[in-house]
């Protein structure tokens, strides 16, 4: 790659094919000789914040149209633009893309549950504020490793464990759009998974016992959890008008996977539902499990301060045991859970097509933990 002192006359007696000559007076500035053609492009390296982003070459015109006062003005401006950082090859909407632009790409990608999104962004606002502006492809493995061992200390492991994988999941949203990011940054870190949860066995028995000091609703309400094993959200969020005692069905329009489910519940379930629905009528409340305190109407933490009795999501890992324990084969006690089958065939299994077949998996589940309260009272 020689380097001359290009002049109209130089460059009509340079020849074709010989690679390409670079201008002495304008930094960038070259010339292209093919076999056929040449033509005047600039070319430079982005740099941001002292860091080498990518190498770029762009063509400018060929030398038969435009002359080399003109060439070297357009060099000049392009020239300028990649020295402050950009990159004129690239679309303005793709290169230097921001964590904030990142994130609501990746949010809009597909559909997260309001819970989901509004984590997402609690992430990025709270913890990652620093980044929210940047350019993503400007975030170093140090600045990562510095905020992840800040957040450990004043957050916990937790915590900063769940803000790098959001960081992650967005700068690999963003690396999808911008070809300029070459990596992404929270890989140098050892992420720990999350322990799994460790659930005691329940024992049907003690649980009737400690039962019995629930108020009513509450009562019924930690029935239902475990019959069902449905997401807190999912029962919490049941209306009056989604129980069809005629039917003996449930609807959970509130489903982690999206859409809704219909559940199978048994007489005995059914029977406790009735009861609680004519006991709460007069407050005309539109939920099922309403709350006079609650601004939203409705029960919003069913956790109770005793840790005799489990917290929502334990129900769903008691449910889960008790199904199978009950003589539900596993893929029947999963689809009760609400939860998709793995694999292509999985796909094409619609629970809510096999509610009848489901009943007879919950009804079992029924006789099987009111087996254990005709023990209790016993006592």
């Amino acid at each position: 790659m020689a380097v001359v002192n290009l002049t109209e006359a130089r460059i009509r007696d340079l020849p074709a094919g010989s690679g390409i000559w670079r201008d002495e007076q304008v930094k960038g500035l070259m010339v292209v000789c093919h076999k056929t053609t040449k033509t005047y492009a600039v070319q430079g390296d982005v740099r941001r914040n002292g860091r080498h982003i990518r190498t770029v070459r762009v063509k400018i015109d060929r030398c038969d149209r435009i002359g080399l006062r003109d060439a070297r003005g357009r060099a000049k401006a392009l020239m300028s633009q990649i020295q402050s950082g950009v990159d004129p090859s690239a679309g303005p909407d793709e290169t230097g893309i921001t964590l904030k632009q990142a994130l609501d790409a990746h949010l809009s990608e597909k559909t997260f549950s309001p819970a989901t999104s509004e984590s997402y962004r609690y992430h990025v606002d709270k913890y990652l504020v620093r980044f929210r502006s940047r350019a993503v492809t400007d975030i170093s493995r140090a600045e990562v490793r510095e905020i992840y061992d800040q957040l450990k200390k004043q957050r916990g492991q937790t915590t900063a464990s769940c803000a790098m994988r959001t960081l992650r999941a967005v700068i690999n949203t963003a690396m999808r759009m911008d070809e300029t990011i070459s990596g992404n940054p929270v890989a140098a870190l050892r992420v720990p998974t999350s322990n799994r949860r460790q659930v005691q066995a329940l024992d049907l028995t003690s649980w009737w016992a400690e039962m019995k000091r629930l108020g009513p609703i509450r009562r019924d309400l930690h029935l239902a959890m475990l019959l069902t094993g449905a997401r807190r959200s999912s029962i919490l969020q049941v209306k009056r008008s989604d129980v069809d005692l005629a039917k003996g069905i449930i609807t959970f329009r509130h489903m982690k996977t999206g859409g809704q489910m219909m559940f199978p519940i048994g007489p005995k379930l059914a029977a406790v539902l009735e009861a609680r629905l004519a006991a709460d009528e007069p407050l005309g409340s539109p939920w099922l499990w309403p709350s006079a305190t609650s601004k939203c109407g409705r029960i919003v933490e069913p956790k109770e301060q005793r840790k005799d009795l489990p917290s929502p999501h334990e129900y769903r890992h008691h449910a889960r045991t008790l199904f199978i324990g009950s003589g539900a084969p596993y893929a029947e006690s999963a689809l009760l859970l609400g939860q998709r089958l793995p694999g292509a065939s999985g796909g094409y299994v619609h629970a809510e097509h096999l509610v009848e077949h489901l009943r007879p998996h919950a009804r079992a589940l029924e006789d099987l933990v009111f087996a254990a309260a005709e023990t209790a009272n016993e006592k």
